[in-house]
């Protein structure tokens, strides 16, 4: 036993919840007496209710010295007290039963909110958790994506610098090649305008040989009507002379067909200078294409050309 608990004491506790409208159990009974082991309270509490039925339905008051029938209405009283008694505790019973049944019903559906509620926190948990798992290995592939492109912004740096080097030298050489461009348009026009002046010069030459060449062929002309239209008048003077008039007109004959033939030349030589412009020009594009060999072969053609034309 525990601190000196007696069966007495256990009775007594639980007449008293019976007296409250409350059913006595083993819990109720420690709590009412604040203390006792449950094993003690268990036995105890088993006598109290095998003696329940003996102390509800009672034979007699037990009153001594009585006499039989005061005994027996005392009995009756007695029974009819009892019933009254059980059918009050019985009835507070009904009324704690159904009290017990409807927080039983209660527990019951609140139970099976906590448990869907359970469930759905359950679930929300293992979303979390997923949720978290993903939010997890997505930071970690961010984290590479990140790692990934801050390698790919360093080397389109250094790309970038290369770049502006390879511009910065580029643009050196543009500007070099562009000089030389200009040098070369330079040096070309200037070359163009000698080789103008040059083929100016060789036309007015050969136009002037042509015009010497036609001059003198007027001339010889003049020279042949003459020599002709002196032989006429001295034809009857000079008989006894025939032959050397003769041999004198074969010679100016001879002198006409070689004048002749000297305008035959010069005039073919003249042909041939009126296609020197389109040669001097086609020659200049060629010079302006590769500059360097071609002015030494231009200046040479301009020289053959104006010692052709000199001939």
């Amino acid at each position: 036993m525990a601190r000196g608990i007696t069966e007495l004491d256990v009775h007594g506790a639980a007449d008293a919840l019976v007296a409250k409208g409350e059913r006595p159990t083993v819990e109720r009974v420690r709590a009412h007496l604040g203390t006792g082991s449950p094993n003690t309270v268990t036995r105890l509490l088993e006598t109290w209710w095998q003696s329940l039925g003996s102390r509800l339905h009672p034979e007699s008051p037990g009153v001594k010295d009585a006499p039989a029938v005061v005994g027996k209405l005392a009995g009756q009283w007695w029974a009819l007290a009892l019933e009254h008694a059980r059918d009050a505790v019985l009835a507070e019973f009904s009324v704690v039963r159904e009290d017990l049944a409807l927080k039983q019903e209660e527990l019951l559906v609140r139970s099976k909110a906590l448990a869907v509620e359970m469930s759905a926190v359950h679930a929300r948990s293992e979303a979390a958790i997923a949720a978290e798992r993903i939010a997890c290995a997505q930071a970690t592939e961010l984290q590479r994506l990140v790692d990934q492109l801050q390698l790919q912004a360093a080397e389109l740096a250094g790309q970038r610098a290369a770049a502006i080097d390879r511009l910065e030298h580029v643009e050196a050489s543009r500007q070099a090649l562009y000089d030389r461009l200009q040098e070369t348009e330079e040096s070309a026009r200037s070359e163009r305008e000698s080789l103008a002046e040059h083929v100016k010069s060789v036309e007015n030459r050969a136009l002037g040989d042509l015009d010497r060449a036609r001059q003198e062929s007027k001339v010889l002309q003049a020279q042949l009507a003459s020599a002709v239209k002196k032989h006429t008048s001295i034809e009857a003077e000079m008989r006894g002379s025939l032959e050397k008039a003769h041999s004198a007109t074969a010679a100016a004959l001879q002198m006409v067909d070689n004048q002749r033939g000297r305008c035959a030349a010069l005039e073919e030589q003249l042909a041939k200078l009126q296609n020197l412009p389109a040669d001097l020009e086609a020659a200049l594009r060629r010079s302006q294409v590769n500059p360097g060999p071609r002015k030494a072969s231009s200046k040479q053609q301009a020289k053959r050309s104006s010692s052709k034309a000199t001939n």
